[in-house]
């Protein structure tokens, strides 16, 4: 894997860096593609990623086991999505939305477009660290144990969190049906009343 150009004017980097681009290269596509799943946006979530890789590359001194290289870039991931979301200025940039995302080849790109919709729209009703939980378990497989480990919080604690929050997806998914449902219900009857004759 090439290592990624990042666009830094740091002076300093750390000397080992070589044996940070072996831990990644293995983590590479899939906590990019973590990014853009959390943002929603290509562009945002390439320039969150290298911020994140470059806050790693600068503790990179810190991480005593190269075993855990993946829990703790993930942590540093989520902690730089946690600031910037925190920033009036990037939640207005910031669209929840993939349409920015290219089609695989061979799939669906109508499926594929709903399917995102659908997720996104679920997703945006979750705080920071709920829609990071989510994004690490469902679409990126992550264990019970893996997360535990990364949160430092009980397996039941993680069971907890992710179950509050499937709870907060499929209410807001059932608030949009519900409203769906009755603006087309309105509009039908409107549509009815306007089709019959004037009375004389």
């Amino acid at each position: 894997m090439p290592e990624p150009q990042l666009q830094t004017s740091e002076p300093f980097l750390p000397t080992n860096n070589h044996r940070f681009w072996e831990l990644l290269e293995p983590e590479h596509a899939r906590a990019e593609a973590f990014c853009r799943q959390l943002v929603g946006n290509r562009d945002e979530a390439d320039d969150l990623y290298q911020d994140g890789l470059l806050a790693a590359m600068r503790k990179f001194h810190t991480l005593k086991d190269p075993g855990y290289f993946r829990t703790w870039l993930y942590r540093i991931l989520i902690n730089r999505y946690r600031n910037r979301f925190r920033q009036p200025w990037w939640r207005r940039r910031v669209p929840l939305t993939s349409q920015s995302e290219s089609v695989e080849a061979g799939a669906d790109p109508t499926a594929l477009h709903t399917a995102r919709r659908w997720l996104n729209r679920a997703m945006a009703v979750l705080a920071v660290d709920e829609r990071a939980l989510v994004s690490l378990y469902e679409l990126e497989g992550w264990s019970i144990g893996d997360l535990s480990a990364m949160y430092r919080r009980p397996p039941g604690t993680i069971k907890a969190r992710l179950a509050r929050s499937r709870r907060k997806m499929r209410r807001e998914i059932e608030r949009y049906l519900a409203r769906h449902e009755e603006t087309q219900t309105n509009g039908a009857a409107h549509a009815f009343s306007q089709s019959q004759p004037s009375p004389d």
